[in-house]
Parts: structure tokens; sequence; C-alpha cells
């Protein structure tokens, strides 16, 4: 699609200009565009919401940062417009699509407009402009493979052996295996890139920037005037008489603002026309920028500029660069301004320290006036300065050369590497009188620590005239300590850990300037051990090198379809914009939209609820309350109101509905609804406050085997410890969405729902309306992913939209705003564990007494079933002759807590493979040992009595000890570790036994529904979820198998309770196992039928005999049904069946810490599974992989921090950050295990979807081996628990020196120095 915008001068508009302004384009969109008189061109995707815009210079960015009003003159490309399937697909979407590059396919479209544009601009891209291209992707859904988007001829710079990435057999991996399969796809089916048939700027638009003389643009709205000057003369004039009015450049500060906090700005100034706010000026003693250039501009220049001058004069350039390479990512510097940045004076701004250490100076202009002053004014006295006055434009900022003897760094610590606002960053000068090590002039600034950017201006006056040595780093980090004053924690953050970085920070420019005057003079000073030196280097963001292999069947036929890595049925949709989600469903007629007003208290009583203003509110249609529910407001059970009535008992919980005519209406006058509140005690936030009030839900579940207590009286050691386990947010990409319409007679309405149990939708909007169940049809095609998410929690918010259409007679549009879906849903357990364990001398463990609490917020969901599976799988792989654990499940103020993949296990599993690592400790053995000793090894009995195999997990164990050269490596990084110091690695290997099933009959079983049309050609259908693991195309390739058809003959149209009723939920890794053999009954009733028909005609083709089918009255449609495992488990006696089978898999991963920053990098992973005989290994193997990094995510990175009132902090993706391209690793290995057969599935497969997650604790484990190297190393020899997520602030802090101390304890000097003299 191209749409090509022009605007008249002074143009009316009839609609609010300021929704355009909050919301931008309809779909989020990937540009490239050049401004003025030169090229414009928009390159759009949707949904996922980054854009690639490239400007001459070629460039991306995020559409929510571009205002329509900032697009006059463009030509808009959406990502359909790059290829579609009904004309043609572009060459980048097929590649995705084909090598298995999407899952859900949410975010696909805007991977292949990253990808799109950087082809465009450089078609022989560098590994560096691939990974800047996807920096900050994130991976919960998609595992970024560089086979996905590259073909041999452009992609990944040959290497020294003539191989290319795309050469399977590539030396990436030791231990490669014959007979195995490394080809997932093949790159002779790809279409070759050809720049020549790709879209040209529109001619007319070209005309139209060189003919046309630059005027003013002036966009009027009901409430917000946007005006767009091209000279700074009229700019100043504006500024004069618009004082308050905000510049926008990059609309990055603006823009949020607005949308997020509700900030109105009557006049919005647009100066990035005007040609003094874009120069790029060399003079004799630095560089000067506009300051309306892109930070991507800015980033160029100075790249070009360090190439051109000597390293003397280009420190500062280095420093600035460096911050530029890693903030906000390309997509937000392509349209970010660098004054901007600056002016907005923000804590996190990662530019605003160096800047001001280095000296840099601002030109500022008023009308009359123009005058320079230092970047560093702006900052001395706190976030009040008014050092610039409203009436001045800052104009450009002039970067100064370095000096002889001056050298400048720039350091940060974020909570990732890409697309993270620091925790705390700084930037450091120094200068030093000529040919001495004295120095002249210090400056050291700050920023994340206190609301703005900070200087320790009487330490650096302090240090002037002091020799660069150990005593001034001593005096310097004291000084800098007591000077810089934190205010106390806020918003969830760790003081302690910001002073540690604040002198660590310092410690490392410390290092670096020794090391620089050494290089200057070896003769006079010596520089830094060789052991310190590679803490100079950040971590940096490489390629990942993938390899996959699994079992080929060289003897299969070629029609058959089960076990080949066929394409997701949805790929090519997915890559062209076309696959549908619930937001994409076309407007219904008349349909209105609903924003949620909920509660901002975690207990307490409603006193009132006042809307009158809401209604009052333009466009307002109505406001939804519990007496606007027909008939059942609370679902009993579990006990969830639909919304409150009498009182809250969390934040998040929704008290009223608006609906509008827009979306931007019914947020504005939600905001306008008044909640009057009377606080209840206690508030319960904690698993320790629910402990102290004794607040549980019943029933607490206990299993023991063996006699624990005799156990512990004869073993040779026992140790006690306790883990504390964070929750984890779902962060699916398509947020909760719903579509509620009304069908006008009989009480029918349709419900367009992303969930992953349509039935329970059905069921909870039909008892919500007070109808029969055959009124309520739910539809479900897709879903943008789900995790366990989608289920109780969006049935809830289904009634309300069902509700209101209910009331309203008028369909209604229920989409959740990221921020707003984080606050109201909950996520996975948070536990506490404690543990004793008693265990011989030589490893071998006799007996564990355990007990779990678990945070199950404030109703029940599936909490006590979470506590049930903790319990049952909490040995993971492990034969524990003499154990007892109990599963307390606490009632806390938070919202309800529900399934989320693993349920239950990796929380389970982490807390076994801790004490596991604490034995190993205890006896002075590796860890790798304590588990080989412990590990089921023949045909036994588990906990719970059910009888288990383990010889696939003693291969999967071996093959991954053999694959990964286990201890080849451990004694390689032993090596490295003692030449380091500062940065250390660790490795760790993970087993794991995942038992499937959901322990109840009837929730494992399943129905299909087959027809086959006259033409031959056959509509499938399943209760199934489609949310992003392939079940629609395992569930053709199966129906494909039985009829013995192409896949290409049959179709799958969507999940829907008119079709298949009282369909199971989609979870549990259970859908392929439970509705392949729906399906496969169904195909087989369809074959009987007939065979007489086919042995009659036996040369026939399939459709001369459904023809003759026909003729013979033969029915052509039939049900399928499976009744389900006969799984069950008895608590009082603590024994059962709840499983069917279990799949086996080990992990091992090597990390890399950064002992002064507490950062850390994955380096290696090598997987090994038992998936039995994989209905499809592409699928399978992505189902791996993406649920490895979000176990990442879950035990490294994902941090959920509330305030004492039981707020979320960490609601959106500025603060909850989930991982990215940075942190998969660099090698990444999955193999499946080969010969493995389960005669309990659907052709000897098995669910694949969960367990992977669990592998990712083997990074928390590697960063845990590495920590206790340090730990070893420097004497620490006091027991140490880490817990989960182990982020950077639990490794910095484990890796105590004397600057932790310094920081915790105020210690004196004498305390101070980290390591022995070496001066």
């Amino acid at each position: 699609m191209i749409f090509i915008l022009h605007q008249n001068l002074d143009q009316k508009f009839d609609y609010k200009l300021e929704a355009i302004i909050l919301y931008f384009l309809p779909t989020p969109i990937f540009p490239t565009f050049l401004l003025q008189n030169t090229v414009d061109r928009l390159l759009v995707g949707k949904r996922d919401k980054r854009i690639c815009f490239y400007t001459g210079d070629k460039r991306h960015t995020n559409a929510c940062l571009l205002p329509i009003c900032s697009l006059y003159g463009a030509a808009v490309t959406t990502v359909e417009g790059v290829g579609s399937t009904k004309t043609r697909i572009h060459p980048v979407q097929e590649r995705l699509a084909k090598c298995h590059g999407s899952q859900c396919g949410f975010c696909t479209p805007g991977m292949v407009m990253s990808i799109y544009t950087l082809l465009r601009n450089h078609p022989e891209p560098t590994s560096e402009q691939m990974i800047a291209a996807l920096a900050g992707k994130y991976c919960h859904l998609l595992v970024c493979r560089c086979e996905a988007f590259l073909q041999e001829s452009i992609c990944c710079q040959r290497k020294a052996n003539g191989k290319c990435c795309l050469d399977q057999e590539d030396d990436l991996f030791d231990n490669k295996e014959e007979k195995v399969s490394t080809s997932l796809f093949s790159t002779d089916e790809f279409q070759p890139l050809d720049p020549t048939q790709e879209l040209i700027f529109p001619p007319e638009l070209m005309r139209m920037a060189e003919n046309q003389p630059k005027r003013t643009l002036l966009f009027h709205g009901k409430r917000v005037t946007w005006i767009s000057p091209v000279s700074l003369d009229e700019l100043l004039d504006l500024k004069a008489a618009h004082p308050e009015a905000p510049l926008v450049v990059g609309n990055t500060s603006v823009g949020p603002e607005m949308k997020f906090r509700g900030v109105f700005h009557p006049v919005l100034i647009a100066p990035a026309r005007i040609p003094d706010l874009n120069v790029l000026k060399y003079t004799d003693d630095g560089l000067t920028l506009g300051a309306a250039c892109s930070l991507s501009l800015v980033k160029d220049t100075l790249t070009n500029a360090i190439v051109e001058f000597p390293e003397e004069k280009t420190r500062v350039f280095h420093a600035v660069l460096q911050q530029l390479r890693t903030l906000g990512g390309e997509q937000i510097r392509n349209v970010a301004s660098f004054g901007g940045n600056i002016i907005s004076r923000k804590s996190t701004s990662d530019l605003n320290p160096v800047l001001a250490a280095s000296n840099c100076m601002l030109n500022l202009a008023s009308r009359g006036q123009k005058r320079q002053i230092p970047v560093s004014d702006i900052f001395a006295d706190g976030v009040g300065n008014n050092t610039i006055t409203p009436e001045e434009i800052l104009v450009s900022i002039h970067i100064p050369h370095s000096r002889k003897g001056e050298y400048v760094s720039a350091f940060r610590q974020a909570p990732r590497r890409e697309n993270a606002l620091p925790i705390t960053n700084a930037g450091m000068r120094v200068l030093f009188e000529e040919g001495t090590d004295i120095i002249k002039d210090l400056s050291i600034f700050y920023g994340g620590a206190v609301s703005t950017t900070v200087c320790a201006k009487q330490t650096c006056w302090t240090l002037i005239g002091r020799h660069w040595n150990e005593k001034m780093l001593d005096e310097a980090c004291r000084l800098v300590l007591k000077e810089i004053a934190l205010p106390g924690s806020a918003g969830g953050e760790n003081i302690d850990y910001k002073k540690t970085l604040m002198v660590s920070f310092f410690y490392r420019f410390f290092l670096e300037v020794s090391q620089s005057l050494k290089t200057m003079d070896p003769c006079h000073y010596p520089g830094i051990p060789m052991e310190y030196r590679s803490v100079l280097q950040d971590f940096k963001t490489r390629m990942p090198q993938s390899i996959q292999m699994y079992q080929a069947k060289p003897s299969q036929s070629p029609q058959d379809p089960v076990g080949r890595p066929i394409m997701h049925q949805s790929g090519l949709k997915h890559a062209t914009g076309e696959a549908v989600y619930i937001d994409d469903l076309p407007s219904v007629d008349g349909e209105l939209f609903l924003a949620a007003v909920t509660s901002s208290r975690a207990h307490a009583k409603i006193v009132s609820v006042d809307t009158s203003e809401a209604l009052k509110a333009a466009g307002v249609f109505d406001v939804i309350t519990a007496h606007d529910v027909p008939y059942g407001n609370c679902l009993n059970p579990p006990y969830h109101y639909v919304m409150c009535i009498l009182q809250v008992i969390c934040v998040g919980q929704i008290v009223c509905a608006v609906v509008a005519d827009s979306d931007v209406h019914a947020k504005q006058a939600a905001a306008k609804v008044k909640i009057e509140y009377e606080m209840l005690e206690p508030v319960i936030l904690t698993i320790e406050e629910a402990i102290k009030h004794n607040s549980f839900f019943e029933p607490k579940r206990k299993l023991e085997q063996g006699n624990v207590d005799e156990a512990f009286e004869t073993v040779d050691n026992i140790i006690e410890g306790e883990i504390c386990i964070g929750g984890q947010k779902h962060f699916y990409m398509e947020t909760q969405s719903m579509l509620a319409v009304p069908k006008g007679e009989d009480k029918e309405m349709d419900m367009y729902v992303s969930t992953q149990h349509p039935a329970i939708i059905q069921e909870i909007v039909a008892a919500s309306l007070g109808v029969p169940a055959n009124r309520i049809m739910c539809h479900v095609k897709r879903v943008g992913g789900a995790f366990g998410g989608k289920i109780l929690k969006t049935g809830l918010l289904a009634s309300v939209a069902a509700v209101a259409a209910h009331k309203t007679g008028r369909a209604v549009r229920f989409i959740l705003s990221r921020e707003d879906d984080m606050v109201i849903t909950g996520g996975r357990h948070p536990f506490i564990a404690k543990y004793k364990v008693g265990f011989m001398n030589d490893g071998k463990i006799r007996a564990v007494d355990a007990k779990y609490y678990i945070n199950g917020g404030c109703t029940p969901d599936e909490s006590v079933l979470v506590a049930e599976v903790s319990l049952l799988k909490m040995d993971n792989a492990y034969k524990i002759p003499n154990l007892r654990c109990w599963a307390c499940v606490c009632k806390t103020n938070l919202p309800s807590n529900t399934a989320f993949r693993g349920f239950g296990f990796p929380q389970s599993g982490l807390v076994t493979e801790t004490w596991i690592t604490d034995v190993a400790d205890k006896t002075g053995l590796l860890p790798e040992k304590i588990k080989e000793i412990n590990m089921y090894k023949k045909n036994e009995q588990t906990h719970f009595k059910q009888k288990l195999d383990p010889q696939n997990l003693i291969r999967c164990w071996n093959e991954c000890m053999e694959k990964s050269a286990y201890y080849s490596r451990r004694t390689t990084i032993n090596e490295l570790n003692k030449e380091n110091y500062w940065k250390k690695r660790g490795i760790a290997i993970v087993p794991m036994k995942f038992p499937f099933g959901l322990g109840t009959p009837y929730l494992s079983q399943a129905a299909a529904l087959v027809h086959i049309y006259t033409d031959g050609s056959v509509l499938l259908t399943h209760g199934g979820i489609e949310m992003g693991q392939g079940i629609h195309t395992k569930m053709i390739q199966v129906a494909s198998r039985e009829l013995n058809i192409p896949m290409s003959c049959i179709h799958f149209c969507e999940t829907s309770t008119t079709t298949v009723p009282n369909a199971c939920a989609s979870v549990g890794s259970a859908g392929t196992d439970v509705n392949g053999m729906a399906v496969k009954d169904a195909c087989q009733t369809l074959l009987k039928r007939l065979q007489p028909i086919i042995k009659k005609n036996p040369t026939g083709t399939w459709n001369d005999w459904i023809k003759e089918a026909f003729k013979q009255s033969v029915s052509l449609s039939a049900t399928g049904y499976f009744r389900g495992y006969n799984e069950y488990m008895d608590w009082e006696k603590g024994e059962g069946q709840p499983f069917t089978y279990f799949l086996y898999g080990a992990a091992c991963s090597e990390v890399e810490i950064n002992c002064l920053t507490g950062d850390h990098k994955n380096l290696r992973t090598d997987i090994v599974m038992d998936i039995g005989c994989s209905i499809n290994p592409a699928v399978d193997i992505g189902q791996i992989e993406g649920a490895f990094v979000q176990g990442i995510g879950l035990y490294t990175m994902e941090e959920l921090k509330y305030s004492s009132e039981g707020v979320l902090y960490t609601r959106g993706p500025d603060q909850y950050k989930i991982p990215a391209v940075c942190d998969i690793p660099e090698q990444f290995s999955v193999s499946l295990l080969s010969s493995s057969q389960n005669p309990y599935a659907i052709y000897a497969s098995k669910g694949i979807g969960e367990a992977g997650l669990f592998l990712g604790c083997s990074v928390f484990f590697a960063l845990r081996d590495a920590v206790t190297g340090v730990r070893n190393e420097r004497g620490l020899k006091k027991t140490f628990a880490l817990n989960s997520p182990l982020t950077a602030e639990q490794i910095r802090a484990s890796c105590a020196d004397a600057f932790t101390e310094m920081c915790r304890d105020h210690a004196s000097p004498s305390l101070f120095s980290p390591n022995p003299s070496y001066h």
C-alpha cells in the first residue's frame, strides 16, 4: 500500500489533531525518507512498532515516534507493499518464512522491514550491520538465526575457509555426527534478491520536492496546533509567542509524555526542516552539530571523524560514540534528536554525562540574542535549573577535539545491553600537566543516580594537583560517595548497587588512563597488570552462529510430510503482514471502543465511583459497571469478579469501563473517573507477609517417600538453604484483545478473542450475560503469543467487553495497552523454597526435606494446581530415596498469578538444581559429578510411585557432555580465569526430566472435524489454538499422511466453538498430542468409508474417488475424537500416574561476567533433547530455542518490582526487560535425540512446547560457576546464595570486593585497594 500525504497551508481538520499526535499512524512503520529537497520514502510494517526509515544516509525507526503531521510529502509503503502472497513475495519475506524465522508471527513484519531496509541500503551487509538492524528485537517468540534472512550471494562475508554461514557443515561446533541432518531448509528454493525490482520513489513527490518552495506548515485541530517553520528567525518568533510550546523533532520525549502521562500541549513546534538546526561543520577546535540532527547522523559523523583525525584529537568523539552504540537501538537513534536528548535533562540520558564532562558547548538563540554555554551549566543546580530561558532555542552543539594529555571515557550499565535505559552511567575526563601524571583538570559526571545528570564537583576540585596513582584512586572513590548523596530507594532500585557502579566506573577509568599513560611513556608509567586488561573491553553483540540437528528418514516416502521440516502454515502471511490478529479485524458498523478503569489500591473498600465527568467527555457512549452485568458478576469458583463492586483486593482490578466512539476518547474519559477508597488492612504483597498473617489458599499439598527423619540421622553431612525465585510476566507480543459483536437476535453474540481456550471464554461470557452457551460463538484464528496467560483472565476481560456490547447493542473492541496488560494480569508464581539436604561424603544424597511457598495473588486461579505440579516434578532427574516436600499457596494482594509455560517446574526444578550445587560446594566435587551420582540410572519409580525408564535421560546427558566438549572447555575456562581478574567465565550442564501430562483424563480429550468437498479439497478444524507452536501446520501434516494427499489440498480455517464444542485449553504441550489423535481418528473414519470405492478403482485419483463417493451418497464429513490419557493422582496416598510419558534433555551453557559491573554475556549453549519422533523438526527446534531464551529471561533478567502499596513499577518495555538478540548465545546448538520412540503419542512424537524453558537455568548455574570462581580467588569462603532472576546487581554484589564493602559499610580508605598494589 502506498499513500501520498499532501497538505495545504493552514488546513483545518475536523477531527482532533492531538489524536494523531498521540497515536500516530494506524499501523507501526519502518520508513526510509529524506526531508526537504530530497527523496522521502517510508517503509511501513504493522504491529511490531519498529520502522526502518531511511534518509539519504539510510536509517530505520519506530512508527510510534512519527506523528502523521511530520510526514508531509512522504511516500508510505507498508509491509504488504514490499511483497504479498496475492502478487509476489519479496525475497526477504520468503527467506524469513521458509527458514522458519516466525512463530506466532505478530512481530514478523517488523523483522521483515528491518532486514528489507538494511538490504536496500547495504546489499552486502556486514555482520555488524546485521546485528545493528536487529538490535533490541525481542526473542520470546523469535530466535534470530542468521540463515533466516540472508542468501549466500549477499550475506555473511565469506570466511577464511571459503564457507558461508548458510553452509551447515561449517565448523561451528565439534563432534559432528554422521547420518544426522542439519538442513531445515533448502537455499535452492529461494528467489534471488534483485535490486532493480524494488519500488521507486513516486515521481510526483520528487517533482514536488524539487519545484515547490519551502513554506511553513500549519495543522489545526480543535485543541492542538502543529507548526513546522522553515527558518530560524521564524522559529524564534514562534518560541517567543509560545514559550511553553515544546519542540518536536524525534518525538521520543513529547510523544510518550502525551500518550502515557496525559500531558497536554496546545501548540507543538516541529523545527526539523530548519537548516540551522541541521548543520554539520568541522572547525579548528572540533565539530559542530545541529540540534535537530538525529543521533544516527551524529553517530555516523563521529565515526567518519575518528577515521579522519589523529587519535589524540578524537578521544571525546570515541567516548560519545561509545554511548551512542547502545543508546536506544537504531530505530530510536534514527529519529531522536541530538539536541532533544540534551535539553530534556533526563537522568537516563547516556549522552549528557559524557558531553558535560568533555566541555561540550551549547549554542543558544533567542530573538535578538545568541550565546554559548557549557553543557555542564544546565546541570549545575539540579532538575530545576533555569539556565536556558523558555524563549531560547538550542541551535547546535559543539564537541571539542581532545588535547594532548587529555583522556575521556563513558560508561553505562543497564538491565540489558541494548534498548534499555541505564541503571547508572558516567562521563569522565582528565587532563594532565604536560608530560606528567599530575591532574590539571578533572570532570566526573553521573547519570541515573538522581533526577538529572550530576557532577562530582568537589571531588574534582580536591583531586587537582594529585598524581594519578592508587592513593588518588582511594581518595577519589571516598570523595565521590560522600559528595553524591543518592535518594532513598524508589522504583525498587538498589542504592548500594548504584553506589558500587559509581566507584567501579571510576576504577575502570583509572585503569584505562593508567594503561594509556604507559602507551605514551612506558619508561615512567608501568600501566596495569595483564590480568586486568580484559575488563577494558566491553561485551559486544555478535551474530549468533547456530546449528540444528535432527534425525532424517531417507527411506520415507517423498509424499509423506510427517517428520519433515515443513514451513509454518502461516509463515508467508506472517512475513507479508497478511496474517490477521484481533485488532486487524475490520471495523464493524457502529463499533465502540472500551477502556478499563482499574483499582489503584491493593486492598480497600470502594466508597464511591464518580463517573459524571467521564460521561460528559467527548465521544463517550456509556460507562459500564458491575451493576450492568446481567447475571453473574462473580464466577464461583474460582471467585473472580468481572468488575469490582464493594472492595478491591489488588491493584489493577477492573472497577468500571468506558465505551466511546474511539480508543482515544475512551481512554481520555476513563482517566476522568474518580474512585474514593477506604483502606483495609492488612495489605499483603509478599510471601513473607503472607506467612506472617497465615494467609493461604487451601489445600496445602505434600509428597513424601521413605523415612526422611531417620535418613537425616545416618548421613555424613546436612546443609540447609533458601532460594527466592521471582515472578515473570507473559509479555506475549499481542496483548489481551477481544471484539464482541452482538448479532441482534436471540441474544446471540460473536466473540473474537485472543485466547488459548475458546470454550472457557464461551462459558464465562454466557454466565455473565445469563444466556445458554449456545448463544455465544467464540472464534480464534491465531494468537500472537500466550504462554498460559490467555485463559481465565482473558475470559473475565471478554466478559467486560460482552457486557458492554450487550448493554449498548453495538460491537465493542477491547485491546489492552502493554502497560494496562501488565498491571491487570498476573504471571508466573514467585517462589520461596526452604530446603534441608542430607548426603554422604561421596556426594550421594540420602534425604531431602523441602517446603515451597508460592505467591498465588488475590484469587486461587490455577495456583493450587501449579503447587501440585511443582511437587510432582521436583525430583527433576534425580533419585532421592527419602524425600518430603510441602507446597503452600500464599494469598496476597497482587493480581492473581496463573498458568505459565512450564507450570511450576521451572521454579521447583531450579530449587532442586540449587541444592544439588550446594552439595557439590560442600563436598568439593564438581556439580556434574553430584548430578551423575544421583541421577536416575535404571527402571525405577518416582517419588509418587510412577514407573520410569531413564535410558534416554542418560543418553541426552552423555551426548550433551560430548557435543559440548564439556571437560576440555572447563579446563580452558579455568586457565582463562587465572589470567583474568575482572572478567571470569563459567560453565554448567543441567539434565532434565520433564513429565508430560495434565493429571486428569478429561483435560486431555480432543475433537476434530474434517470435511471433504467434491473438488477433492479438505477443510480441517480441531480444538487446538495456534499461538506460534505450529499446531495447525502439524495437524495438516497428520491429515496429509492419513489421507495420503498433498498438504496443499488441506486448509485450516479457524478454531471455533461452533465447529468443535467443549474443546480443552491448548496448554501443557498437549496440543499436538491430543488434537493429532482426533484428526487421525476423523481421517481414518473417512478413509474407511472410501475404501470400497478405492478398492473398486485402485488406479483412480483422489478426486475420482471423492466424486464417486458423493454420487454414492457417502458422507464426506467426519468428526474425530480422543478420550484423553488415563492419568490420575491420589493426593491422600501420595501416589498415582499423573503423567503419560517423560521428555528428557540436557543443556550446557558457558558465560562470561564482568566483575566490576555484574554484566554478563552468553557465549555458548548446547542442547540435546529427547522429543521422540518429531512431526516437524523445524517447528520443534524453534520451540526449544524460543523456550530456552524465555528461560534465560526468567532466570537472569525479568525482574518484577512493586511499590509498598502494591503498584507495579515494571509495567512496560522501558522498565521490564525480556531477552533480545543480544542475549542469544553466540554459539547455539540444538540436537534432537535420535532413535527415540514414544508409544503413547501421535506418530511416536512428544509434546515439546514447555520443556525447553527449564534448560535456561543452565545459564543461571554457569553464572553461579563464574561467581564461585571469583569468590574462591578472593578468599571469600562464606556460603552464598543466589536468587532468581540472577541480575547484574546480584552478580556484582556476589563478586564482593573493597568497592562493594565501601558502598555498603562506608569503609575507610585503607580497606579500599581492590588488589595488592601493582605500582
